[in-house]
C-alpha cells in the first residue's frame, strides 16, 4: 500500500457500531473490519447479538458483541469498560441504532414519540459520552452519526423520526464544536432510501404485481433511479474514520443517489422495465 493509502487504514483501531447485528450497521462494521480495525458491536437483546456474531462469522471476522442498551447509561458505561478490558479502547463509534414509528402526529402517542426521541437521539449522546473520556485522553477519536434524509426534510408520519435525526444533525455538529480540540472529528452519514429490512415495506409489489406507489415516487424523486445498497455506504464510512478525514468536522454528508439535489419527475413518466429488481434476500 502506497503512504498515501495508509491514510484510509484502519489498521490497529477499536470500532463500535451500535446496533450492529444486521442492515447498515452490519455494513459499516463489515468495511472497517476489512480496512483493518477491529469489531466492537452491541444489540438490545441477546437473540440480535447472536445473529450479528453469526453474520460476521460469515465474513470471517471474529467481532465483539454484547447486550446493550443505548438509552442505559449504566449499560452503556458498563459496555465501555468490557470492551476496553477485552479489547482496547474505542477509537471509532458509530451511533447506528435507531427506530422509526410511521404514525401521524396526532395520533402518536407521548411514549411512542419519546421512545424514537430516547433511542436515535439520547443514545447517540449516552454512547459519545461514554468514549469521549478515552479519546480525548489519547488525542484522537472519531465519532460518526447515522443521520438521515429527514435531518433535512419532513415527511408525513415520521414527525418523532425527524425532530431526532434534525437534533442529530446539531449533536454532531455541537460534539465538532466542543471537541476538536482534541483532535477529534463528529462527522454523519445521511443516507437516502437503502434497500434493507426496515424499508422492504416500501417496495413490496401490489396486489396486482404493480409497483408500490412509494417505491415509484423515490425512483422519480432520485436522479440514479435505484435505492440505494449497503454497499454504497461503506466506502464513506471507512473515509470518516480514517486518518483521511482529519480535517473534516461537524459534517453530513449524505448518500443519496442524487435525491436531495433534484426537483424529480412525474412517477407517471417512469419506465419501470429499465429497473434493476431489488434483490431484498440480500437487502441487509
Amino acid at each position: 500500500m502506497g503512504d498515501f493509502l495508509k491514510n484510509f487504514s484502519l489498521e490497529g483501531k477499536v470500532a463500535w457500531v451500535t446496533g450492529a447485528s444486521y442492515g447498515l450497521g452490519l455494513a459499516y462494521a463489515v468495511a472497517f473490519a476489512e480496512s483493518g480495525a477491529k469489531v466492537v458491536f452491541n444489540d438490545i437483546n441477546q437473540e440480535l447479538v447472536d445473529k450479528g456474531l453469526a453474520e460476521y462469522e460469515k465474513h470471517g471476522i471474529k467481532a465483539f458483541g454484547k447486550v446493550c442498551d443505548v438509552t442505559k447509561e449504566d449499560q452503556v458505561q458498563e459496555f465501555v469498560a468490557a470492551v476496553e478490558k477485552e479489547v482496547g479502547t474505542i477509537d471509532i463509534l458509530v451511533n447506528n441504532a435507531g427506530i422509526i414509528k410511521r404514525i401521524p402526529m396526532h395520533e402518536m402517542s407521548v411514549d411512542q414519540w419519546q421512545q424514537v426521541i430516547d433511542v436515535d437521539l439520547t443514545g447517540p449522546f449516552i454512547c459519545s459520552k461514554a468514549v469521549l473520556p478515552a479519546m480525548m485522553k489519547k488525542g484522537s477519536g472519531k465519532i460518526i452519526n447515522a443521520c438521515s434524509m429527514m435531518s433535512e426534510f419532513g415527511r408525513e408520519t415520521v414527525s418523532a423520526y425527524a425532530a431526532a435525526k434534525g437534533g442529530l444533525k446539531m449533536l454532531t455538529r455541537n460534539i465538532c464544536s466542543e471537541y476538536g480540540q482534541y483532535n477529534i472529528q463528529c462527522n454523519a452519514i445521511g443516507p437516502g432510501y437503502i434497500a434493507t429490512p426496515q424499508t422492504a415495506p416500501l417496495r413490496e409489489k401490489q396486489a396486482d404485481g404493480s409497483m408500490n406507489p412509494f417505491d415509484r415516487f423515490i425512483r422519480s424523486k432520485t436522479p440514479a433511479q435505484r435505492w440505494g445498497k449497503t454497499e454504497d455506504l461503506m466506502g464513506l464510512a471507512v473515509f470518516l474514520a480514517s486518518p483521511a478525514s482529519d480535517f473534516i468536522n461537524g459534517q453530513v454528508v449524505y448518500i443519496d443517489g442524487g435525491i436531495s439535489a433534484y426537483i424529480g419527475q412525474d412517477p407517471n413518466n417512469l419506465d419501470p422495465s429499465k429497473f434493476a429488481d431489488i434483490d431484498e434476500s440480500t437487502a441487509q
